[in-house]
């Protein structure tokens, strides 16, 4: 019924009290709430590791059973070595899950690199048009299985409606996410030459520490539809640069078919504690947009003007 749906009744099929998760530090806030505060009300202890920095291996346990990450992380839109962990976990009889919300796949299929469970909030590419509230869970049959009996007791069924507006937008889905890609691009090659923003993460830049990663792991040379970007002046910059946007919305969701800008700390990671975000460099001069499909030139127009005005 939701992406978060899709995702604890996933992990909730798995695990049970007594057992040990390792996670992503930088995760969809929802996510992290539900790992780090939810999950001991059953018994679940969970680690928060930086899968790209450090060797995660030290913290397995005998009760280890799953690594959890993002495909490309939110906000910071960082590319994960899937086939990498996916070696590790399965030396130590783990299941890997990856979030591969951010990249669909039509970027990047993360079953074929080695992960063992691809979860979707549905609500953004999968769905496309901001008109449906979905999650979907990719697997083998066995875990599948394990899944739909947490999925039916908790009740996080999907709607026939829903369902047949999900299955309308798929057939376009390859097409959107193409789309979404190629405008991408051209935002994060305009904003790296801004002199009002301090840095750009796309992975599809060569200055990107994810940049290697993605063209190993994704296909046809695309590398989404999300970039963040840190601004100079911080938090007043941020906030007026979205004040000044007439065509780029405000908003909290992504993968529309318009281009939005969202505001992490104070919607999707407002569970962090400031010192997590300090640490994991989540700024308050970080905006993120999702860009959509209308021409590149409209976006970079929008995006100009509005950067000319708050300078």
């Amino acid at each position: 019924s939701s992406g978060m749906a899709a995702i604890t009744s996933s992990i909730l099929a798995i695990v049970e009290s007594g057992d040990h998760v390792i996670a992503s530090k930088v995760l969809y806030g929802g996510v992290y709430d539900f790992l780090a505060h939810e999950l001991s009300r059953f018994g679940v202890a969970v680690t928060f590791v930086d899968f790209l920095t450090e060797d995660f291996e030290q913290y397995i346990r005998p009760t280890t059973r799953l690594l959890y990450t993002e495909m490309i992380s939110n906000p910071l839109i960082e590319v994960q070595d899937i086939p990498k962990l996916s070696k590790i976990a399965h030396r130590h009889g783990l299941k890997l899950y990856v979030d591969n919300t951010f990249a669909s796949p039509v970027v990047v299929r993360p079953l074929s690199l080695g992960a063992d469970v691809v979860l979707y909030s549905a609500t953004k590419y999968l769905g496309g048009h901001n008109d449906i509230t979905a999650g979907a869970v990719v697997s083998d049959v066995a875990v599948i299985s394990k899944i739909k009996r947490v999925q039916m007791l908790y009740g996080a069924i999907l709607g026939p409606s829903d369902c047949w507006l999900l299955a309308r937008s798929l057939r376009t889905l390859d097409l959107r996410v193409r789309k979404h890609a190629k405008n991408a691009l051209d935002v994060a090659e305009f904003l790296e030459t801004h002199p009002l923003v301090e840095r750009v993460y796309y992975p599809g830049l060569p200055s990107s520490s994810s940049y290697e990663r993605a063209l190993q792991q994704f296909e046809n040379r695309l590398f989404g539809g999300m970039l963040s970007v840190d601004l100079t002046g911080g938090a007043a910059a941020a906030t007026a640069l979205i004040e000044a946007l007439r065509m780029i919305i405000f908003a909290p969701s992504l993968a529309g078919t318009a281009t939005t800008v969202s505001y992490a700390i104070k919607t999707s990671h407002r569970y962090y504690t400031q010192d997590d975000l300090d640490a994991l460099g989540i700024t308050p001069g970080q905006v993120r947009f999702s860009i959509g499909l209308e021409e590149s030139e409209d976006i970079l127009q929008d995006l100009e003007r509005a950067l000319a005005q708050i300078s």
